[in-house]
């Protein structure tokens, strides 16, 4: 390992914290030079089908926060 890898390691939690959002905010920037496997395409393809063909199959927002919320407790 080499000494600049090494040093992400002694970061506090907080730092290395801030280091994660830092790298998710540069992917984000730009999201089309994020290349996405094919069998990924294929199950969001699989599901958008699902959706259109069967509407009641999906959940709306405030029903999935209510089960997140009611499983863990929030």
């Amino acid at each position: 390992m080499n000494q600049s890898a090494a040093s992400i390691f002694d970061l506090s939690p907080s730092e290395k914290l801030q280091l994660v959002e830092d790298l998710w905010d540069d992917l984000a920037a730009t999201p089309a030079d994020i290349p996405i496997p094919d069998w990924q395409l294929a199950e969001l393809d699989r599901r958008k089908a699902n959706l259109k063909s069967n509407p009641a199959s999906g959940l709306s927002w405030d029903e999935v926060k209510r089960r997140v919320r009611a499983h863990h407790g929030r």
